[in-house]
């Protein structure tokens, strides 16, 4: 049920965000959380429906309408639509229509550029976008920016509070405005995508759900002529060779498994065709872009028999070049984990140290323990990984610092 709503909720809100109007973005927003609810509550007694997703769009037609009767305000509403709103004859009619697949997904896109107008703060078009469109919690946006979630709640409203202001409609941006409005709608899918991969949440690492609407919601973009583009082609190559490995990165009792010990044989081949076809899309016309790079490792790291074998030096080189481009403290703490194997352990610790910002990341002091204990100085070793230990909430994260910091007890 949770996949469901996360899936349906983006599309519903869209949809009725069309219908009322963005100013009544909030409003959209209420009428989805009643219909997840009473799903929830008749769900819960009835059993799932035969077609749980028929079920939840029909809810949400029913309380739209009823919404709409009620306020009798069709032109303030939907001024697009209020002359067939008024006519029972053609109410229900033109709500079934914005209900059709085809719609939903125009919908979609327009609801993508919308969050992401020019007149709202970078962000916040992230934010509103990852909350509204892909039903990310608060908690989970914050931890993909590395934030408070008070912060993000403030972004959030000042961006509800400018689409009022500005009276920002839904629509796809033409001409010059497009690359720009662009780029920002495959940042929030980028990061929804990463948010999957990687999870928040304290239980599970993993959230294939996530993963599969970052990537359904990249693949819309690369179905409009507009928007199929160069870098969306390489966004959607990177999300594929990265989703190739989810059924690989786990044990049977949910243990992490790293990259070096993973069974190659469970990386999904079919993803892995896909990453190779949407990376030769994306240089058919090539317009060099970070999704290009990381797209660029990743098919390295796809094409490697082994992780012995795998081409570091390339994959360094990329990095650099990546650096160079988006000088951010996380690409160079992948910068320096790749020349621990294409260079050596001394100058991975070397540009480790000089990382500034990723002070509270739990990440950045694994990698630095691990360094350290490569190096054989286990009492380092043991610090960085304890630091590591008090800064991650997701169990199995918890699980495999322990038996590092066991090993360092150990280990003479």
């Amino acid at each position: 049920m949770d996949h469901l709503f996360r899936h349906e909720s983006g599309k519903m809100v869209s949809v009725l965000s069309r219908l009322l109007g963005l100013q009544n973005l909030e409003t959209a927003q209420d009428i989805v959380q009643d219909v997840l609810l009473q799903a929830m509550g008749t769900w819960g007694y009835n059993g799932i429906p035969e077609n749980p997703r028929a079920w939840l769009y029909r809810a949400a037609k029913n309380k739209a309408i009823d919404f709409l009767r009620r306020e009798k305000k069709f032109k303030q509403i939907s001024p697009q639509y209020s002359y067939l709103l008024q006519s029972e004859y053609t109410l229900s009619s033109t709500i079934n229509h914005l209900f059709l697949e085809n719609e939903i997904q125009d919908s979609q896109l327009r609801m993508m550029f919308a969050c992401s107008h020019p007149s709202i703060p970078e962000e916040s078009q992230i934010a509103l976008t990852l909350k509204t469109l892909c039903g990310l919690s608060t908690h989970e946006i914050a931890k993909a920016f590395l934030t408070n979630e008070e912060t993000i709640s403030k972004r959030i409203y000042r961006a509800k509070d400018k689409i009022k202001a500005d009276k920002i409609e839904l629509g796809v941006p033409h001409g010059k405005e497009l690359p720009g409005r662009l780029d920002t709608v495959l940042k929030c899918l980028y990061l929804l995508f990463n948010e999957g991969y990687n999870s928040s949440h304290p239980e599970q690492l993993i959230r294939e759900d996530l993963c599969h609407e970052a990537i359904r919601l990249t693949y819309l973009l690369t179905m409009n002529t507009m928007t199929n583009v160069s870098r969306t082609n390489a966004l959607l190559s990177l999300m594929c060779f990265q989703a190739s490995r989810l059924q690989a990165r786990l044990d049977e009792a949910g243990n992490i498994i790293l990259l070096k010990y993973q069974d190659r044989g469970k990386w999904y081949k079919p993803l892995m065709e896909k990453g190779f076809e949407y990376l030769e899309l994306a240089t058919e016309v090539f317009q060099p872009s970070s999704y290009h790079l990381e797209a660029g490792i990743a098919s390295l790291h796809a094409s490697a028999l082994s992780f012995e074998q795998t081409d570091w030096k390339s994959i360094y080189h990329l990095y650099e070049i990546l650096y160079q481009l988006q000088p951010a403290p996380i690409v160079a703490l992948n910068k320096a984990i790749a020349s621990a194997y294409a260079i050596g352990r001394e100058n991975a610790l070397e540009q480790l140290l000089q990382i500034k910002g990723l002070e509270n990341y739990y990440l950045y002091h694994t990698s630095l323990g691990e360094i350290y204990y490569e190096l054989h100085d286990k009492d380092k070793a043991k610090t960085f990984y304890e630091n590591a230990l008090r800064l991650t909430t997701s169990r199995q994260q918890q699980q495999l610092l322990i038996s590092k910091i066991n090993n360092c007890d150990t280990v003479q």
